[in-house]
């Protein structure tokens, strides 16, 4: 019997002999079970990555799998009718320029503004100046215009009109500027500080354009320094130039509404000379028939491309009726009209301007204040029968 014999022989006797310590030996016997199916185990999850590698690898290129949030549905702006008309019953929400409405309680001289919101001329039955005028700032005071007595402004044949009218207030709500017979007054509201600029003529009507006041009558209108004073005439007329948009630099063009009914034109003027660039003819080709504006009353507004002007319009119960209407300022086309109705006073209904949302503010019998958003159809009261002129800063 050699070496390996004698091994072999040793190694079978060895197993059939029971182990001494059975417990001992039945934890080792469950360990190496446990080593083994972790190792079947892991050789199992091995085999099953390498298996679907491969499929991933021989499966054509698909789309990545979508982990984005959900986007936010976008919410599209309801675009009204070319033609608008106001609710039956205007609701009041609260508004700032409301505060107009009460008493002045402390004088201009002795607490000057930071900024101007609107001023306000309360006036009798006869439109004649009835108080003095009020100053809202943007602190909520109303202060008393006490540092300069204000005279009706006349044109040659004795007609008068309270000095106060839309257009005097600067659209930064800084100064206000007054048409007087013979001079034009600049009152600095956050100083009280007064300059008068003596001019020749009846003065009727004030507009502020961007670095320079334009002031003027029927026959004549100045263009006035807001910084140094210095007057010229130029060729514009103050009754038909709208207000320029206070964003839009001090080459801005000035625009004039002039004509009336086919004969309507919007015309373009160099800011500084005032040389007629060009002549459009106002279309409102987007209003359903028989709708047409016959003629514009009042300032009109510039706010960025649009102009916005009250009118006398044929709708489809009068011709005559009161609105409001907003305009391409480039085309001259009419994009909005607001149809006030037949049941008004002549001339009720006066564009003031426009607020920072670009909504219109104007006057509509018997809200006094109501501000219209074109774009929407909406009509909300402001303030509720004041009686009196409201300039309104841009």
């Amino acid at each position: 019997m050699n070496e390996q014999d004698l091994r072999r022989l040793m190694t079978v006797s060895v197993e059939d002999v029971l182990p001494s310590q059975p417990a001992a030996a039945g934890w080792d016997r469950a360990r190496r079970r446990r080593r083994t199916r972790r190792v079947v185990g892991v050789v199992a999850v091995a085999v099953a990555l390498v298996g679907g590698g491969t499929v991933v690898a021989l499966r054509p290129p698909g789309p990545p799998p979508n982990h984005s949030v959900a986007p936010t549905p976008t919410v599209v702006p309801t675009h009204a009718e070319p033609v608008q008309r106001p609710p039956a019953e205007l609701t009041f929400p609260p508004d700032p320029l409301a505060r107009l409405g009460g008493p002045a309680t402390v004088p201009l001289s002795e607490r000057p503004v930071q900024r101007a919101l609107a001023l306000f001329q309360p006036t009798d039955e006869e439109n004649r100046a009835d108080g003095p005028v009020r100053v809202l700032g943007n602190d909520g005071v109303v202060r008393s215009l006490d540092v300069v007595t204000l005279t009706p402004t006349r044109d040659a044949s004795g007609n008068e009109a309270p000095a106060v009218k839309p257009g005097v207030l600067s659209p930064d709500g800084k100064s206000a500027a007054f048409a007087q017979p013979g001079e034009l007054i600049m009152v600095d509201l956050t100083t009280a500080a007064v300059r008068r600029i003596p001019l020749f003529g009846y003065l009727e009507m004030v507009v502020w354009a961007n670095d320079r006041v334009l002031v003027g009558a029927e026959d004549r209108t100045y263009a006035v320094d807001r910084v140094t004073g210095a007057a010229s005439t130029i060729d514009v007329s103050i009754w038909v130039v709208a207000a320029p948009d206070p964003e839009a630099g001090r080459e801005a063009a000035l625009i004039e509404l002039i004509g009336e009914r086919d004969g309507l034109k919007l015309r373009s003027r160099t800011a500084r000379e005032a040389t007629i660039r060009s002549e459009e003819r106002i279309t409102g080709g987007g209003l359903p028939a028989p709708y047409q504006i016959n003629e514009f009353y009042g300032r009109g507004w510039l706010h960025g491309g649009r102009l916005a002007s009250a009118a006398w319009i044929t709708s489809g119960e009068i011709d005559g009726a009161e609105g409001a209407a907003v305009l391409d300022a480039r085309t001259g086309a009419v994009a909005h009209l607001l149809d006030l109705g037949r049941e008004r006073s002549k001339g009720c209904c006066e564009v003031l301007g426009w607020d920072n949302k670009g909504a219109v503010l104007l006057r509509m019998e018997p809200a006094a204040l109501a501000r219209w958003n074109p774009e929407t159809g909406e009509i909300t009261g402001i303030i509720r029968d004041l009686r009196g002129v409201i300039a309104v800063a841009g």
